[in-house]
């Protein structure tokens, strides 16, 4: 189904942050159908089994989509499915959200694990402070912070939880290289959470995939300005559909 794409949302925020681009693509393709998959409520913090749920409910022969955790997520299940997929496109999401030995661009172990304690304390404060971060680099980061808040799903602790521990646990480059369909990537050039240097380390990794920067732009990105991300993927997907 060339002409269906499913996006998946970041951690904690649900859905809302992704409606005002799912409304902009439709807007410049009436053909294309344009879905928002919400993530696992799991309390699992095992990656295989958020997959797995979402491989029994995410359309089959479908585009793959997401932001920040959603685009790791999409990656995955993209190496997974094959040619059951129809393309990748992944938005400020990094190969590994924590840095390690074989991936520096990605946020300290130790800020990753202030953020787990912060999680563990007080849910609500570290969701507060997460979309502050996503908020910043953005036109207006207090209005787009409150925006993004207002509409998260209000999940259960365990989730919000697992759902961080899992963010850090996924490691997509092994799944980016084996997936062997078209692959939009797209990064921030001011995002507070996931490194700019990240597009150019995925590129070294991917020299063959399409990796763009918006330089002045934050996390949220996709939310701050959904007609000039939904032009890009527009592009991208028209592109990759006529070969």
């Amino acid at each position: 189904m060339r002409d269906r794409l499913i996006l998946l949302p970041g951690w904690g925020l649900g859905i809302s942050p992704l409606e005002p681009l799912a409304a902009a693509l439709q807007g410049l393709d009436e053909h294309l159908r344009v879905e928002i998959e919400p993530l696992p409520a799991l309390a699992s913090t095992d990656p295989e089994q958020w997959l797995d749920e979402l491989d029994a409910c995410v359309p089959q022969d479908a585009w793959l989509g997401g932001w920040s955790l959603g685009g790791m997520l999409a990656a995955e299940l993209a190496a997974r499915r094959g040619e059951r997929c129809c393309g990748l496109l992944t938005l400020a999401s990094n190969a590994s959200f924590v840095a390690h030995e074989q991936w520096s661009s990605a946020m300290a172990g130790e800020t990753f694990d202030g953020f787990l304690a912060g999680c563990a304390a007080d849910p609500r404060q570290i969701l507060k402070r997460f979309s502050l971060l996503c908020a910043q680099g953005c036109s207006d980061p207090r209005g787009l912070s409150r925006l993004l808040l207002a509409g998260a799903p209000g999940s259960s602790d365990d989730v919000l939880m697992a759902g961080l521990q899992v963010l850090a646990q996924l490691d997509t480059r092994a799944a980016l290289q084996s997936y062997r369909g078209p692959q939009l990537h797209l990064f921030a050039g001011l995002d507070a959470l996931v490194p700019a240097e990240a597009a150019s380390d995925l590129l070294a990794l991917l020299p063959d995939v399409e990796i763009g920067l918006i330089e002045q732009a934050g996390h949220g990105f996709l939310l701050d300005d959904p007609h000039g991300v939904a032009a890009a993927i527009q592009a991208f997907l028209h592109e990759s559909g006529d070969d």
